[in-house]
Parts: C-alpha cells; structure tokens; sequence
C-alpha cells in the first residue's frame, strides 16, 4: 500500500471537526510524539500511521498540513491539508472575527504600528534586526512619524495631495471595495490578466502603516485567493521566530505570513538587495532576505502614545 492510499483510507466516512476538537486532536498528538520515547506510551503502530500520513501529505502539491485529527475508533491520527486559496479564506474569516477589536478611527487619531524586521544578507549571513514603531496621521491632516529600518522620518501632512497607492488615508481607503472580485478588478488595475501585479499591489496594504476599514484586508485576502497561480511555502518563518505558513506568487519577492493553526495575519517575508546601479548595471549588489513581524497595532490620539 502506498503513502497516498493510506491516507485516503484514514480519510474515509470521517466527518469535519470544528476548529476547537481540531486544536484539542493537535494537541494530544504532540503530547503524544513527546512521550514516545518512554517504554510503553506510544504503540509503534501509532507512530508509524503518523508517519506514513506525513509523508503523504507533504507529497500533495500546493497542499500545508494545518490540523490533525483522529478516527472514532482507533487512535490514529488524521491529516488534512489546505491549498493557498482555502488558507487565504480562513485568514479572511479570521481578519472579520479580529476586526471587531479595531475601533474605526477618528479623523484626528492616530494609527500606531510596531514592527520587527530582520534582515539577512546572502554573501556573508550577517543579520541586521530593527524594531519600528510609526504614528500615521488618520485623515493625513496632521504631521506623522514613521520608522523605517531605525530611522525616522518625520512626515509632513498628506492633506489632499497623496500620491501613495493603495492610499494610506483611512477616507481614501474607505471608498475601496470590499467585495473580493470588485477589489480584484482594482488591483489588477483595469487588466484582466494583471495577476502578477494584483498580487503585488495587495502586498502594497500591509507594507506601509495603514488601518484597513472594517472588512477591506478580509477582502484583499480573498481577492488575493483567486489569483491563479499563487502557492505555498509550510517553512515560512516570521521576523519574530513564529513559524508561519506563506503564500506568494511565482517570481515575486513578497509573501504573506500566517499563523498556521490560527490563520491570523503574521507579517511578511521579501527578497531585496543593496548596491547602485552604474550604467545599467546593478554593482555590488548584496541581496538579502526580510522578514517583516507586525507586534502590535492600534489606533491612539497624539504621536508617542501606546494603545
């Protein structure tokens, strides 16, 4: 019998668990792996069922193991899998539950972001860490301080004359679509076959410090979801040692980040490098790659408070 076949065999007339008998299977499962090395806590049967779903699963393309599960009469454990676009809408639902908390800021308030980026170089695997923390003006009326890779900047007022897309703006960003093909279209920028650039231009969100109105970052991720081609990455790991599941886009250097077990939006991860461009040639390039953790986000009222 093959990996796959086994799999399916342990998949078979088992119903959906909610997500908390998910957690609680997931759970046992560890406890149970951590103790199988003590003389008669584990059968090995057990533990060879885990590893031949384990090894299946991983085999599945474009799938990350995300919940475990056990069937009703035995103690074997059961593996599902999601592919991007499932994870995609769990982030989303998970976004409109978090999204509550979030109070829909006033003109004259403050949105507080703060966020830990490492940074490490592929010539020589020295790492840089930053800790950024910006207070972006609500309505762009008033002067902002923003943070970036430790140094700061103090913005002038946006006013009416923002030039920055997708807007940081809250006014501006309310009059976006929440509808997720609606927002597709807009991404795309009026070109049906602009997935490349839809997929980049939703990274554009979670790049600069902005509070999304109520149900626009659910949507970007759903947005995001139909975009063919996007995929998978189950090693991703965020700027603050969370490890994350990533969904990018083939040969684009920006992926988002989320919590494997949660779904909740961890941060992102890139690709760059540092050098001049000399005769249109990039020399002493250094490339690096970033990964982006957002710790704590909220909505205050001056520069230097903490929500």
């Amino acid at each position: 019998m093959d990996d796959l076949t086994a799999v399916r065999e342990l998949h078979a007339d088992v119903p959906e668990l909610t997500d908390e008998a998910r957690s609680a299977a997931r759970a046992r499962l560890r406890r149970a792996i951590v103790q199988e090395s003590l003389p008669g806590a584990l059968p090995r049967r057990l533990m060879l069922r885990v590893a031949v779903a384990g090894t299946a699963a991983a085999a599945v393309a474009g799938g990350a193991v995300v919940a475990t599960r056990r069937d009703q009469d035995t103690d074997a454990p059961r593996m599902t899998t999601l592919s991007a676009a499932q994870l995609l809408h769990k982030a989303a639902d998970k976004s409109r539950a978090d999204g509550t908390r979030m109070p829909i800021p006033r003109n004259d308030q403050y949105v507080y972001t703060k966020t830990y980026i490492t940074r490490t170089y592929a010539k020589d695997g020295r790492t840089k860490t930053w800790t950024d923390e910006s207070w972006t003006s609500v309505d762009g009326s008033r002067p902002s301080r923003r943070e970036e890779y430790g140094k700061i900047h103090n913005d002038p007022p946006v006013g009416r004359h923002e030039v920055m897309w997708p807007p940081t703006v809250y006014t501006e960003l309310a009059k976006w679509p929440t509808d997720p093909d609606t927002l597709l279209k807009w991404l795309r920028m009026g070109n049906a076959k602009a997935d490349m650039e839809a997929f980049v231009n939703a990274c554009q969100f979670f790049v600069v410090p902005r509070v999304m109105p109520p149900g626009l970052e659910a949507a970007t991720f759903e947005a995001v979801a139909r975009i063919p081609g996007i995929r998978i990455d189950r090693q991703a790991v965020d700027a603050l040692g969370r490890r994350g599941v990533a969904v990018s886009y083939p040969k684009i250097y920006f992926a988002f980040i989320f919590d494997p077990e949660t779904y909740a939006y961890l941060g992102m991860s890139l690709k760059g490098s540092s050098g001049d461009w000399s005769d249109g040639k990039f020399e002493d390039s250094d490339w690096y790659r970033e990964a982006r953790g957002l710790e704590e986000k909220g909505v205050v009222d001056r520069i230097g408070q903490l929500p």
